[in-house]
């Protein structure tokens, strides 16, 4: 489980140390998909994670795709998340998750004026509750974001110079995310050295603690080029395909 939280917090930005350039392309210029390259220790590719984002009619929808194919319990999970407005508050967050044979769909609703969201479980539903699972309720904070509308709304505001503050975001339950700025690092990309800004991402919630690797592209989007999650017997690597 924290490998998948881990996936789905993965992409959260931090503050731009550099000037953007000026080539205007992907979010939050226009639709956008990105696709990573799952890694496992040693360099044994494992899936695929798809990013999508799409504007709808000033607002912004978002598609999460992950496909693993770890041993004995294979991964196809689906995140969609819907926000509105130019502060990206978060209005619908769905989750479909795929773990072997465990299948568990969710729905939070937000209802930012009550700053308040309702978590929905929908599958697997029981004989007592035929429509689906127990609900739940959340606390928001001012303009409330799950963790997929999250990402989309740091990266524009590193691009536009602001720092996003440390602060909770929301994947079921909440989650304390703060973003530290280690300084420019050159990588690999696509066989050529790339600077870029190298951020370590801690993320704390009511049963996770942990901290992981981030490296953004100084382009005016701040594409995320590569994300690196520590787990028991190494890291695992997310890469961005050109």
């Amino acid at each position: 489980m924290k490998f998948f939280l881990s996936i789905c917090l993965l992409l959260i930005s931090s503050a731009p140390l550099v000037q953007a350039a000026d080539q205007l392309t992907g979010f939050p210029f226009q639709n956008e998909t990105l696709r990573y390259n799952v890694n496992w220790p040693g360099g044994h590719s494992l899936g695929e994670v798809t990013l999508n984002a799409r504007q709808n009619s000033g607002n912004w929808d978002f598609d999460m795709a992950v496909k693993v194919d770890v041993p004995i319990v294979p991964i196809a999970d689906r995140y969609k998340a819907s926000a509105v407005g130019f502060d990206l508050c978060s209005a619908s967050l769905d989750r479909l998750i795929s773990h072997g044979n465990k299948k568990v769909t969710e729905r939070t609703e937000f209802d930012q004026k009550a700053n308040s969201a309702q978590r929905r479980t929908i599958v697997p539903a029981t004989a007592d509750k035929p429509a689906g699972g127990g609900t739940s309720e959340l606390r928001l904070p001012t303009c409330g974001r799950d963790a997929l509308t999250f990402l989309y709304w740091a990266r524009r505001e590193l691009g536009q110079g602001r720092v996003p503050a440390a602060g909770k975001v929301f994947l079921g339950s909440g989650y304390d995310v703060k973003m530290v700025y280690t300084g420019a690092m050159d990588i690999p990309v696509a066989g050529k050295p790339t600077t870029t800004d190298h951020l370590n991402v801690s993320v704390k919630g009511p049963a996770s603690d942990f901290t992981f690797e981030i490296f953004y592209a100084r382009d005016a989007a701040r594409t995320p080029l590569l994300i690196k999650i520590p787990v028991p017997v190494g890291t695992v690597s997310l890469e961005l395909v050109r």
